[in-house]
C-alpha cells in the first residue's frame, strides 16, 4: 500500500484504490455479463424516472427550471430542434450538458425517484439522464447505455454506502456529492475510456461533486438541481480524461480525498471502506435499490404506512387524536423531523416531503399520502396542521437503519385508547420491493398525469425495449414532448 493511502483516513481498512477498483470494473464490464434479472431491473427502474419526469411538468419548478435552462443554453422557440438532445416531455431538444441537468432535475424533482438505500443515493436520477443525453449523441446502442448505467449505479450506490449514512449527518446530499463519480464513470464507459483514463475522471469529478442539504432549512429549490449536476459533472470529467487531463489519482482516499474532506472524524471511523469494491461484477447493488412508493423524503416512508394502517385499520377519526408519537432512526431526525416548528406548518409541498409530522398527519386525516397530498389544499388544510402539532418524534431504538428505514406510530386517542403499527422494513426496500408490474403501474399514473393514455403506452414500450434499441436515439425521440 503507498505511502499517500497509509496517511489517509482509516487506511488499515482500505482497498488498495478505490478509484482504480472501480476503473476496471466500468472497462471490462460488457452487457452479456450483467444477469438477466439486473438488466430486466434497470429498464423498470428508468421507466420508473421517465413517469416522475413526465409528472413533474405538471409543477411550478419544472417550467421555472427549464426556462432559466433554456435561457442559459441561448434556446429560444425558434430553436426547438436546434439541441442535440432529448428533455423528456418537453418539446426542445438541448445541448448536451443542459438535457443532462434538466432531465435530472425532473426526475428527481418531485423526490418520488428511487433510491439505493445503505448509500442513501438516488442514483437512477443522475445515472439516467447522464448515459441518456450522452448515448444520444453517440449514437450508442441501448444495450451500451444500459451498461453505462448499470456501472453509474453500481458505482455511486457503493461509494455512497462507504460512510453508512455519514455524508448526510455531515451536510452533504450524496445523490449529487457520489452521483457525479458514478457518471464519470457511467459516461467515460460510452466514450470507450480504457481503465486508467476512467480512473482520471474519478480524480475530475472530485473537483466537480458538490451537494448542500441546506435546502431543508427553507424548503428552497437546489436539492432538484443535485442529480442533473452530477450527470453534467460526470460527463465534463469524463471527456477532460479522455483527452488526457491530469488529476488526482486518490480522489476517495488520499490526504484530501472524498472521504477524508467531506466527513468528520465520526463519521469516518464508522466507515467500511470495503464497501466500495467488493463483490464488483457479482453482488450487484441494483438489486438494493428501492423504488418510491410514497413521493417524499425515503426516511419518512415507514411512519408514513404505519400511519396510513392505523387510519384504516381501525376507521380512525382524526378530531378524536390526543397525540402522535413517530418513532424514526435516530440518524434521520436532522433531515425530517427538525427543526420541529418549520416541519410542523410546512412553507412548500417541498418543505413537506421532509417533514415525518406533516407526512404523518396527513396520512392519518387521508388515509394516503400521494402527489395530491402535497397540494396546495393539503398544504392550508387546517385540520392536517393541527394534528402536526401534535405529532412527536422519537429515536426509534429498534431500528434497522441503514438496512432498511424503519418507522413506527402510536397514536393516543381523547378517549385513552393507544393505537400502535410498525414498519420494520420500509415498502419498496429490497427486502420489500415493489414488483416490476407494480413499477410499471406507477410509471402509468404519473405519466397519464402530462401525456395522454397511447403516448404513455408508447413510451413505456420504448424504455421497457431499450435492448433491442440499435440507435438509443430512436428511444429518446419517444421520450420528447
Amino acid at each position: 500500500m503507498n505511502s499517500a493511502v497509509a496517511n489517509a483516513v482509516g487506511a488499515e481498512a482500505l482497498p488498495e484504490n478505490i478509484a482504480a477498483d472501480l476503473a476496471a470494473f466500468a472497462a471490462g464490464l460488457r452487457y452479456e455479463d450483467i444477469p438477466g434479472r439486473i438488466r430486466i431491473r434497470a429498464r423498470h427502474l428508468i421507466l420508473d424516472a421517465v413517469g416522475i419526469a413526465l409528472a413533474s411538468h405538471r409543477f411550478d419548478f419544472a417550467g421555472a427550471s427549464l426556462r432559466g435552462i433554456e435561457a442559459l443554453a441561448g434556446a429560444g422557440p425558434a430553436d426547438a430542434a436546434a439541441g442535440e438532445a432529448t428533455v423528456i416531455g418537453h418539446p426542445r431538444r438541448l445541448p448536451l450538458r443542459d438535457a443532462a441537468l434538466a432531465n435530472g432535475l425532473l426526475v428527481h424533482g418531485l423526490d418520488y425517484d428511487d433510491t439505493h438505500v445503505p448509500g442513501i443515493i438516488h442514483a437512477t436520477a443522475s445515472a439516467f439522464p447522464c448515459t441518456l443525453a450522452l448515448g444520444e449523441r453517440l449514437g450508442a446502442s441501448g444495450e451500451d447505455v444500459l451498461a453505462a448505467y448499470v456501472v453509474a449505479v453500481e458505482a455511486g450506490a457503493r461509494i455512497g454506502s462507504v460512510p453508512r449514512g455519514g455524508f448526510h449527518r455531515q451536510g452533504f446530499h450524496p445523490t449529487g456529492l457520489v452521483g457525479a463519480f458514478g457518471c464519470a464513470l457511467g459516461a467515460g464507459r460510452l466514450l470507450g475510456l480504457d481503465a486508467g483514463r476512467l480512473a482520471m475522471a474519478q480524480g475530475v469529478a472530485l473537483s466537480t461533486a458538490s451537494g448542500s442539504m441546506e435546502f431543508l432549512e427553507d424548503g428552497a429549490w437546489t436539492k432538484r438541481l443535485h442529480p442533473g449536476w452530477a450527470a453534467v459533472a460526470g460527463i465534463t470529467s469524463a471527456y477532460l480524461a479522455g483527452d488526457g487531463f491530469v488529476a488526482p489519482g486518490l480522489p476517495y482516499e488520499g490526504r484530501f480525498g472524498l472521504f477524508r474532506t467531506h466527513l468528520g472524524a465520526p463519521a469516518q471511523g464508522n466507515c467500511d471502506f470495503a464497501l466500495a469494491t467488493h463483490g464488483l461484477g457479482e453482488t450487484w447493488e441494483l438489486d438494493r435499490v428501492a423504488v418510491k412508493p410514497f413521493p417524499a423524503c425515503h426516511f419518512l416512508h415507514g411512519c408514513a404506512d404505519a400511519a396510513i394502517a392505523i387510519a384504516r385499520g381501525h376507521d380512525l377519526d382524526p378530531g378524536a387524536v390526543e397525540e402522535v408519537t413517530a418513532f424514526v432512526p435516530e440518524e434521520t431526525i436532522a433531515t425530517i423531523c427538525e427543526p420541529a416548528a418549520n416541519k410542523v406548518r410546512p412553507v412548500s409541498d417541498y418543505d413537506a416531503k421532509f417533514s415525518v409530522q406533516y407526512a404523518v398527519a396527513a396520512s392519518l386525516t387521508r388515509r394516503a399520502f400521494g402527489l395530491a397530498e402535497l397540494e396546495e389544499d393539503a398544504l392550508t388544510d387546517a385540520g392536517i396542521l393541527n394534528l402536526a402539532k401534535r405529532v412527536r418524534y422519537r429515536p426509534d431504538p429498534a431500528s434497522a437503519f441503514p438496512r432498511a428505514f424503519s418507522g413506527e406510530v402510536v397514536v393516543r386517542t381523547r378517549d385513552g385508547r393507544e393505537l400502535r403499527h410498525r414498519e420494520e422494513i420500509n415498502r419498496g426496500a429490497d427486502e420489500r420491493p415493489l414488483t416490476n408490474g407494480e413499477v410499471a403501474g406507477k410509471y402509468m399514473d404519473n405519466a397519464r398525469l402530462t401525456v395522454d393514455g397511447p403516448k404513455a403506452i408508447a413510451i413505456r414500450d420504448a424504455v421497457l425495449g431499450l435492448d433491442r434499441c440499435e440507435d438509443v436515439r430512436a428511444v429518446a425521440k419517444v421520450l420528447g414532448g
